[in-house]
């Protein structure tokens, strides 16, 4: 047995199917603010207005300005200056916001993990990318709302910080022998824990109540033929990550990978045309956007 399988060491025994349990012990890591609570309770109430919502969220003054500075940003391009979050609502919807609520919490949690596992520099520079090429692909195939990709790639890899957190040992074993390759790592997770980060990551949203379509974006970027209700969105977030990998800024664990094979299925999901994509194209706009947008989540 090698020791990537040597898993009994641990305090417990990693079970094959996704484990509830890891998620709960870095529940208090990884949960967003009470107010995050609140929002979604204020969400499923018929009666709940825009100003009962807006009242709720400004009771976090930190994350009320970080939201009002989002969506003031070119990242939305409204016409006119947006000053409260009530009114941030009424422009770009309650589940839009809730989205960047839950974002932005999820970026500021998870930073706190120490980067002798992996450089979160890195990891969220990966993430942004993936993002923003994600919203660019999204815009290109005239999908609606298309901030709502931009947010499944943010997410796309949240599930490895959890085993990051969680099996640090085992994380770095599992990274040295995918050097750099992130297809490679999904392989080498699924072999020697039986479920993925892509897993974790789609149950954790799911844990947040996020909508089936970021679920599925981010539980299916690996396998995107296997989403059953965001066929589109997984196939989106799929492309968007082996472009970011094939980046000087955004690649994962700072290392540029060859042309990796997009999934043949993705690209009809997408509404794209594999003959006539320019990645260089895309590539270079997502780097444009780069620095301005990571100033915003980041």
């Amino acid at each position: 047995m090698n020791e990537l399988n040597m898993v009994e060491n641990q305090e417990d025994e990693i079970p094959i199917e996704i484990s509830a349990r890891w998620l709960g012990e870095v529940s208090g890591l990884v949960s967003p603010p009470d107010v995050y609570v609140k929002v979604f309770d204020l969400m499923e109430s018929p009666t709940a207005t825009a100003d009962d919502m807006g009242l709720v969220i400004s009771q976090d003054p930190s994350l009320t300005a970080r939201l009002l500075k989002i969506v003031n940003s070119p990242f939305y391009n409204f016409s006119s200056r947006i000053d409260t979050v009530s009114r941030a609502i009424a422009v770009i919807g309650l589940r839009e916001l809730y989205s960047l609520v839950v974002a932005v919490s999820a970026v500021k949690s998870f930073s706190a993990i120490p980067n002798d596992v992996v450089n979160m520099d890195t990891f969220w520079r990966h993430s942004i990318y993936c993002g923003i090429i994600s919203r660019l692909l999204a815009k290109r195939c005239h999908v609606l709302h298309t901030e709502r990709l931009f947010i499944a790639g943010l997410l796309h890899d949240i599930g490895s910080l959890v085993i990051y957190n969680r099996v640090p040992d085992i994380a770095k074993k599992m990274l040295e022998s995918a050097n750099g390759d992130e297809e490679r790592l999904f392989a080498v997770e699924r072999e020697e824990l039986g479920f993925t980060h892509a897993d974790l990551g789609g149950e954790l949203l799911k844990q947040w109540s996020l909508p089936d379509s970021l679920q599925e974006a981010v539980a299916f970027h690996h396998q995107p033929g296997a989403a059953k209700v965001a066929a589109m969105e997984a196939a989106i977030v799929h492309i968007a990550n082996i472009l970011a990998n094939q980046s000087e800024l955004g690649a994962f664990c700072e290392v540029k990978v060859p042309e990796t094979e997009i999934d043949s299925a993705a690209w009809a999901a997408a509404g794209l045309k594999e003959a006539s994509f320019d990645r260089d194209e895309i590539i270079g706009e997502a780097g444009i956007q780069f620095v301005e947008t990571a100033s915003l989540f980041w």
